[in-house]
């Protein structure tokens, strides 16, 4: 074939390839829709904020579940509090008016994401018990701007944060509703009618997400039926290649029963999932500083907080195994957070400012953790690796026996600007002689290795 025939042929398959916005498109299962690549940005953020914000928030006792507690399980805890506290006959919905964000400030909320090194925030647009942040055009009035604030607490977030550029904004939205008339007609037929699907869910989801363009989606409440029944391919296919946000759009594996750990975006398994090994495709822990708590809770004890040392050691052990670290909050229903929330998250910030290039944009190393002089996790980069303890050894000789050393190797401390003195050790490691270690709440310091294999 001549240089003029090879060029023909280039621009045919080019125009094949090309056409329908100049990418392929995926079909509405999950075999196409699994190999769909994870927006590179989602990798490089490793940190975020989870908020559970809700009518919860205003009980604001036991947790985020109170209605399916109180009206669902009939746990006579929460049976109890409302005998003691409200009148005879006071239903859930009256709980709403009192939702009334008084004190909510979507720039202070974002200052505060901004200044505990989040790089994406996840909010919730619609919890379980189906009250919407937003005026979605299928929730009459149980939603933000008819009841509660009146406001578009959404749209005012989500604003906040995209002045910031530094954060991603996204959605945690619930597929299903514990109550809605709808839902409980379609799980009577055993899911084989959609008319909360087909009316609702898929509504208020296409909704969000030409209204407010969210980087994420953080689907939950997929457990009682299949995907088939939520639609779920079909409205990723949708999101993958027609939507606003194809380009960059992450979502997780809450898609329908069966599907956490195996379809999907990136992997959230179950609740606070902790793997004891490097997992091979990309997951995230989502985890509470309210150990007992997504949602806000006025009867919390500090003693049920994670406090900073554990949220660091959390982080360092999620991404070295190749995971995003998801932090939750429960505001208040005055739309404030709480004042020991905004201690842990600028505390975290602190710690980052310092240490975050052990974080950030960073991949697990081929040995993810080493147990020596004390217990150190690894992260790396094309350029240096990482090996962050959170022991003080309390001795000058610090050792590690993992690395590979050269002669162009240079050890630091992150937060100390003068190189350390160190020593190969046999075959591998080093030794490094240690400054005296700057005191920090967070109990954690990260040596760097630059020209190491």
């Amino acid at each position: 074939m001549g240089s003029e025939g090879l060029r023909w042929l280039l621009l045919g398959l080019c125009a094949v390839l090309c056409v329908s916005g100049r990418r392929a498109r995926y079909t509405a299962d999950w075999a196409s829709l699994d190999a769909r690549p994870l927006p590179a940005w989602y990798d490089d953020v490793k940190f975020g904020i989870f908020i559970h914000w809700g009518v919860f928030s205003v009980p604001s006792f036991g947790s985020e579940w109170f209605w399916w507690y109180w009206q669902g399980e009939k746990d006579p805890d929460y049976y109890l509090f409302m005998i003691k506290n409200y009148p005879k006959g006071f239903s859930y919905a009256e709980f709403a008016p009192g939702l009334k964000a008084e004190f909510f400030d979507p720039n202070e909320w974002a200052e505060i994401f901004e200044a505990s090194g989040a790089k994406y925030v996840v909010f919730t647009s619609k919890h379980h018990e189906g009250f919407t942040n937003w005026e979605s055009p299928t929730s009459w009035n149980w939603n933000s701007v008819d009841n509660g604030p009146h406001r578009d607490i959404v749209g005012e977030l989500a604003a906040a944060v995209r002045k910031r550029k530094s954060m991603h904004f996204g959605l945690y939205h619930s597929l299903f509703e514990w109550f809605h008339p709808l839902y409980l007609s379609d799980k009577d037929s055993n899911f084989t009618k959609q008319d909360f699907i087909r009316n609702k869910l898929m509504p208020e989801l296409y909704d969000l997400v030409t209204s407010y363009k969210p980087e994420l989606i953080w689907s939950d409440g997929d457990w009682e039926a299949p995907d088939t029944y939520w639609n779920s391919t079909e409205f990723l296919a949708w999101l993958y290649n027609d939507s606003p946000v194809k380009d960059v759009i992450v979502v997780n594996d809450r898609w329908g029963q069966g599907c956490y750990c195996k379809h999907g975006g990136y992997f959230n398994c179950a609740d606070k999932y902790t793997p004891p090994e490097l997992p091979k495709h990309k997951w995230e822990k989502c985890n509470s500083v309210d150990t007992h708590s997504w949602g806000y809770r006025r009867n919390m004890k500090l003693s049920e907080l994670m406090d900073l040392p554990t949220i660091i050691k959390d982080l360092v052990y999620t991404v070295a195994l190749g995971g995003n670290y998801l932090l939750n909050i429960g505001p208040a229903s005055d739309g404030q957070i709480p004042v020991i929330f905004q201690d842990r998250l600028l505390r975290i910030g602190e710690w980052l400012k310092v240490n975050g290039e052990a974080i950030y944009s960073t991949k697990p190393w081929r040995v993810q953790t080493e147990n020596g002089t004390v217990p150190v996790w690894y992260t790396s980069t094309s350029s240096a690796v990482y090996a962050t303890f959170h022991t003080n050894p309390k001795q000058f000789s610090f050792q590690l026996f993992v690395p590979k050393t050269s002669e162009n190797t240079v050890v630091t401390l992150l937060g100390n600007p003068n190189p350390l003195k160190w020593a190969p050790l046999h075959s591998s490691g080093l030794v490094m002689l240690l400054p005296d270690l700057p005191s920090t709440p967070a109990e954690a310091w990260v040596i760097k290795l630059e020209g190491v294999a």
